[in-house]
């Protein structure tokens, strides 16, 4: 027999009746039901009680086990009653019969339970991180995010690409973020940078003539937390693709991503549904007036319109005065309200404030009635207008946001989502992608009082050179694309400028010399002028598509050992301040004080 185990704890079945086993693993639970020891033994696998009487030789050392200690277990396989089965459980058929038990690890008294699923603070969980991911929700989370990568890989293989690595000990990179930097021992006073993504190297691949590359790739980035965004580190599935265009991208990877989604839609059985190919293009104009922001979640119904034009004159001097000014009023619907309260509406309004913004207007309908001051002053027949332009239904009410096209925009998509939240209009068992496509290629910085780029400064701008020489940089579309699922972006791509005369044009209308890009981008820029396809790619983020899948609210419960917000490792005690002696090495001097020789 071997020395540990013969089954698993998820392995035994009523067809191992009256078999011999020996089972290793975790205290999970221990009930005493007045002399007779239930212990569910957890491993990897499942869980499978234990069962020890005043006739077990094991019941001593059972009964002295602390939950959470490593226990290997010989016994035999009995039936469980009909009435004692556990129909949850793989193994719920059957239970073990104690007949000698052998102690591998004591367990100290825990910081925190492993059975169940309270909630514990971020402290606690992220130090005892390795406790934390013995709990069954988190073990199945880790577990789920192994199998997606798997399947990544393997779609992504199907599709005619392949993995290449790419170095981590690298230059910095013009990714937008902090740099991670290493300090290099045998060039003294130089530093490498941590890639922030692979950018650069898979855009040489190309060149280098490999033309279908991708890569699980980590990525390394010195930003704050969010609930999607993990500090300090995170993985993507980068690709590349040469002789391509826009839509030749999409068609590759839309497959990967639809397959991957529905193949773990259903995961713990949450039937879920998947968009149907291809996913919905959605220009990025259209997606800042329609949700008010360039990630839309498309589960959420309700659509945003412009009226502005419909309070030229009106009687609401307020929005009139913003029409004539140049600014602009957004109207997102609120269907079926007519039975909400006063109280509904206000609080919207005050809601808004506390968010930084003057307010949010209204008006209620209840059965064809319009209700609110802005109704009363703008009247019933400019009322009507609007109903008709947001296809309003006779107990339907309606949010005003106003101002600014930019700020007026962001509080009608932030509107848009509280109203369908608070209205129970998202749909959570849906998988809605769609790309956002004609992002502009520059903008305007009123701090720096200049056109810089929008987005992504090495996209080929649509219509090339011509479109740079003979456009208002402002009105300039690029061929860049975000996927975004769920109001989640999972990626922002590009099909990348590779003629160096286009790259030199784009940058000298942001303002940088022909000599900035040459320092600034060497390794690229020379490359190019050796003969480059032209190519493309993306970057889905295997961290979020986890955690959409999982359908986790934040990024840390689909990630082994996540760093605090703070980005700090509580429990291996990163970062920390290095030796003296290893400073000398680096020939580094720090300003902070840290341990002395």
């Amino acid at each position: 027999m071997h020395a540990y185990r013969t089954h698993n704890c998820g392995q035994l079945t009523d067809a191992n009746d009256g078999d011999t086993v020996r089972l290793s693993g975790w205290v999970h639970r221990k009930r005493d039901h007045g002399g007779v020891l239930f212990i569910d033994l957890r491993d990897h696998y499942g869980i499978t009680q234990i069962v020890a009487d005043s006739d077990s030789p094991a019941l001593a050392l059972l009964e002295s086990a602390r939950t959470e200690s490593v226990l290997t277990i010989d016994g035999n396989v009995k039936l469980r009653s009909e009435a004692t089965r556990n129909p949850n459980l793989a193994t719920g058929a059957i239970e073990i019969y104690a007949r000698a038990a052998t102690l591998q690890s004591a367990a100290q008294e825990l910081p925190m339970p492993v059975a169940g699923e309270a909630e514990y603070p971020e402290d606690i969980r992220l130090r005892y991180r390795f406790l934390d991911l013995r709990r069954e929700r988190l073990h199945a989370n880790i577990l789920l995010r192994s199998n997606v990568i798997a399947s990544l890989r393997r779609r992504m293989i199907d599709q005619g690409f392949t993995e290449f690595q790419t170095p981590i000990l690298t230059a910095s990179s013009p990714e937008g973020a902090r740099d991670y930097l290493v300090p290099s021992r045998v060039h003294p006073g130089k530093f490498y940078a941590l890639p922030q993504a692979p950018q650069m190297f898979k855009q040489l691949l190309m060149v280098a003539g490999f033309d279908r590359y991708f890569q699980i790739a980590p990525c390394f980035r010195d930003e704050d937390a969010r609930a999607d965004r993990s500090p300090g580190e995170f993985y993507q599935l980068d690709f590349e693709m040469s002789f391509v265009t826009q839509e030749d991208v999409f068609a590759a990877i839309e497959p990967v991503l639809h397959g991957v989604f529905e193949e773990y839609a259903n995961w713990q059985g949450k039937g879920r549904t998947v968009s149907p190919l291809p996913f919905k293009r959605i220009p990025y104009r259209d997606s800042m007036l329609k949700y008010g922001n360039d990630k839309p979640d498309l589960r959420n119904p309700l659509v945003i319109t412009d009226v502005s034009d419909l309070f030229v004159g009106s009687g609401f001097g307020r929005f009139a005065s913003i029409v004539e000014a140049g600014d602009v009023v957004r109207a997102v619907p609120a269907p079926n309200t007519a039975d909400k309260s006063r109280k509904f509406f206000d609080d919207m309004n005050a809601w808004a404030q506390s968010e930084g913004f003057a307010g949010l207007g209204y008006a209620t309908r209840k059965g064809g009635e319009w209700g609110g001051p802005i109704a009363k002053n703008h009247g019933e027949e400019g009322m009507a207008r609007i109903a008709e332009a947001l296809g309003l239904g006779p107990d339907d009410g309606v949010f005003f946001a106003a101002g600014k096209e930019a700020q007026a925009a962001k509080l009608a998509g932030l509107a848009r989502t509280r109203v369908a939240e608070t209205l129970g209009l998202i749909d959570d068992k849906r998988f809605e992608f769609c790309w956002i496509v004609d992002f502009p290629m520059f903008e305007y910085d009123e701090d720096a009082k200049k056109v810089d780029f929008s987005h992504n400064p090495f996209s080929m701008p649509q219509g090339e050179m011509e479109a740079l020489e003979t456009m208002n940089p402002l009105d300039i579309l690029a061929y860049q694309y975000d996927i975004v699922c769920n109001g989640v972006e999972l990626s922002s791509g590009a099909i990348r400028n590779h003629r160096p005369e286009i790259m030199y044009k784009a940058f000298e209308i942001a303002g940088y010399s022909q000599a900035d890009v040459d320092t600034n981008f060497a390794g690229m820029i020379n490359a190019f002028k050796f003969g480059a396809p032209p190519h493309g790619g993306s970057a889905p983020g295997v961290d979020r598509i986890v955690m959409l899948l999982a359908d986790e609210p934040n990024i840390r419960e689909v990630i082994t050992f996540p760093m605090t917000q703070k980005a700090e490792d509580l429990m291996m005690g990163a970062p920390n301040y290095a030796t003296p002696k290893q400073l000398r090495e680096l020939n580094i001097r720090v300003t902070v004080d840290g341990p002395k020789e």
